[in-house]
């Protein structure tokens, strides 16, 4: 949920900062439309990316006694 209350937040900071510089509110919208797919695919992959690496992450044998 607060992934979701982010990203809802963070298009309506750009779809404003578009706002702004254009004067248009369809374009704006279409912007911070674009803007949310464009992250959620790339979030979508960082976060697979990361899956991938070993960093950070304890192994199994840590946990042995």
């Amino acid at each position: 949920m607060k992934a979701l209350t982010w990203r809802l937040l963070a298009t309506i900071i750009t779809t404003g900062v578009a706002f702004t510089l254009t004067g248009k509110i369809s374009f704006a919208v279409e912007i911070g439309a674009i803007d949310t797919v464009i992250k959620l695919f790339i979030y979508f992959a960082h976060e697979r990316a990361w899956q991938l690496i070993s960093y950070g992450k304890i192994r199994q044998s840590d946990y042995q006694i």
